[in-house]
């Protein structure tokens, strides 16, 4: 069987022929296309014809820069009682949460093995437990 099952585009070109609009290789290299972004023409020359002082190396290798990174004092806590209490608010909410969890299991478990009077007690819990969150959320407006 020397067919195939696909016959072939007679108006296809052959498989010797180049792609369409691959460069010809005969013809001299050009320089490559820019979109023109100004009015002005020099400013649409690529980055290292314009800022010939930038090297691949500028950044680590380049003597003109002395100093790396955020300026003094970067990373330091700046006011650490603030910090201390909002950490103190944020671990006692998160122990609420996981208590939240925990009693929402217990009432899920008894409500679905048909003990509804501990569900409502463990409910009543849950909102407690909400409000308990809440109140820490009143007690300093400003840091919010």
């Amino acid at each position: 069987m020397s067919e195939s099952a696909f016959p072939r585009d007679p108006a296809a070109p052959g498989p010797d022929a180049p792609a369409p609009g691959a460069p010809d290789p005969a013809a001299p290299p050009r320089p490559p296309a820019y979109t023109p972004g100004s009015a002005q023409p020099r400013l649409n020359r690529p980055v290292h014809e314009r800022y010939p002082q930038i090297r691949p190396t500028s950044g680590y290798g380049d003597p003109r820069i002395l100093h790396t990174g955020p300026g003094p004092g970067a990373g330091t806590e700046q006011e650490p009682e603030r910090s201390s209490k909002l950490s103190a608010r944020l671990a006692l909410a998160l122990t609420v949460v996981i208590g939240q969890l925990w009693g929402l299991t217990i009432v899920v478990d008894e409500w679905m093995a048909g003990d509804t009077g501990t569900a409502w007690w463990g409910a009543g819990f849950l909102v407690l437990s909400f409000l308990v969150v809440l109140g820490l959320w009143l007690i300093d407006p400003k840091d919010r």
